[in-house]
């Protein structure tokens, strides 16, 4: 097997178990669908690392990581949210996971051009969407009130499209 192809196994995994918490989520699987986010934080991790230790580094595994990580930390975390303890928030909720997952997007698209290499700018969407299923599976354990999420979902939504520089460790 080339080595090179392994970063990319480890972003697509990322990915699958984005679309597998889509999955459960659908199916109210809630705990299950907020694991799979977790896990998915620890393959992506792990996928830039073997990129530089294998020398496998590539303008591909780059953009196919920033999609992978709008999948799995954008869209999957903010249908968890909704669907999990903000959907009776109606109209409102849903706003809110949308544009959770859009101001990912937009943090993604900008961490692709800036190139920076000794800080994020904003805080990084696997962190937030981490963060969200962190909060859905604590909510689940014990009584979280439900403006809760909104309020955080907010807040991580506008850290990530701020021009807060976070190094990198």
């Amino acid at each position: 097997m080339n080595t090179k192809l392994i970063p990319s196994i480890f972003t697509l995994a990322n990915l699958l178990l984005g679309v597998v918490s889509l999955v459960f989520t659908m199916d109210d699987e809630f705990v299950i669908a907020a694991s799979m986010i977790l896990l998915a934080m620890i393959l992506d991790g792990m996928d830039g690392r073997l990129a530089r230790r294998l020398d496998a580094a590539s303008p591909f595994g780059k953009e196919l990581d920033s999609l992978a990580d709008l999948v799995s930390f954008g869209v999957a975390p903010a249908i968890l949210a909704y669907a999990s303890k903000m959907k009776s928030l109606e109209a409102i909720g849903l706003v809110i996971s949308i544009s959770f997952a859009l101001c990912g997007a937009v943090r993604l698209a900008r961490f692709n051009i800036l190139n920076i290499s000794t800080y994020f700018v904003g805080v990084p969407i696997t962190a937030a969407g981490s963060l969200i299923a962190l909060l859905v599976l604590v909510g689940n354990r014990m009584p979280v009130p439900v403006i809760v999420y909104p309020v955080i979902m907010v807040l991580l939504a506008i850290l990530m499209v701020s021009n807060i520089k976070i190094p990198k460790y």
